[in-house]
């Protein structure tokens, strides 16, 4: 208390100047109309500008939520475009469940681990046994694909990424629909992916877009990347084609896991081929 007084006693002249400032302002913007409107003006303007920062800072925070919120529709939209896609069933007079035009199902994780700089490279996800997720699913995310599941647990999976020299995934080129095995290849840039076993015959364009053949755990059609060098000899009859990846390792945040709910009836049906043989 004692020096609160000393303060107040050494710098009266100060506090005295502000008492009669804001009186004297006050008296001003209450007595003539032109002040009055300009002080509201100013004080809305602050006022604004103060709550258009919270309101930013409150956008910010909830950021990674509306991430995944907008994960899961994009998941939702995924599966509404198969049924779109899947034969008119009502037009041939039968009904059949909308349901049952789904062959994928694609379940939402958020990455948790990732590496890129490793010659072999993982990625761990939130999401476990319990969320439906199994050995051997694909990843994809909304930049294309990502990689293989690996092991999981009750709550966590770990996913063999793309980025990874035992990586193969089947796809095609745009244009010509001519399939080969990509691999992430030896350059260690997680922005660079070759495509392989391509014949020779086959005419590859520069910049031409490259995407899953359907052929492996992907469904056909989701984004690999585009031919960034053609021509590259592979051997034999085969081109080797390098690719810029279309999916961003160095920021993944949300993927999907993809389930194909036919998985095990192919797979059955061909190891039957390979007992007969």
């Amino acid at each position: 208390m004692k020096n609160l007084w000393l303060i107040l006693t050494k710098y009266n002249a100060f506090f005295f100047f502000v008492v009669f400032f804001g009186f004297a302002y006050y008296l001003v913007v209450q007595n003539n109309t032109f002040q009055r409107a300009s002080a509201v003006n100013s004080s809305n303007q602050l006022v604004g500008g103060a709550y258009a920062k919270i309101n930013g800072w409150k956008s910010y925070l909830h950021l990674s939520e509306d991430n995944a919120l907008l994960a899961e529709e994009n998941a939702k939209l995924k599966e509404e475009l198969q049924r779109q896609m899947a034969p008119d069933s009502l037009a041939q007079g039968t009904v059949v469940d909308s349901a049952q035009n789904v062959q994928y199902h694609y379940i939402v994780a958020k990455v948790t681990n990732n590496s890129i700089h490793q010659k072999n490279n993982y990625i761990t996800l939130d999401k476990g046994r319990i969320h439906g997720i199994k050995k051997g699913m694909g990843v994809i995310s909304a930049g294309g694909i990502v990689g293989i599941v690996l092991n999981v647990s009750d709550h966590f999976s770990t996913v063999q990424s793309l980025l990874h020299s035992e990586t193969r995934v089947s796809a095609a080129l745009e244009d010509s629909k001519a399939f080969g095995s990509l691999t992430w290849g030896d350059s260690y840039d997680a922005r660079i992916g070759m495509l392989k076993d391509i014949p020779n015959h086959v005419k590859v364009r520069k910049g031409e877009a490259v995407f899953t053949s359907g052929f492996s755990l992907f469904p056909p059609g989701i984004p690999i990347g585009k031919v960034i060098e053609t021509g590259i000899s592979g051997g034999d009859s085969f081109l080797a084609i390098k690719v810029e990846l279309s999916t961003p390792f160095h920021n993944l945040q949300h993927v999907y896991v993809v389930d194909d709910l036919l998985a095990d009836e192919r797979t059955e049906l061909e190891s039957q081929n390979e007992n007969n043989g």
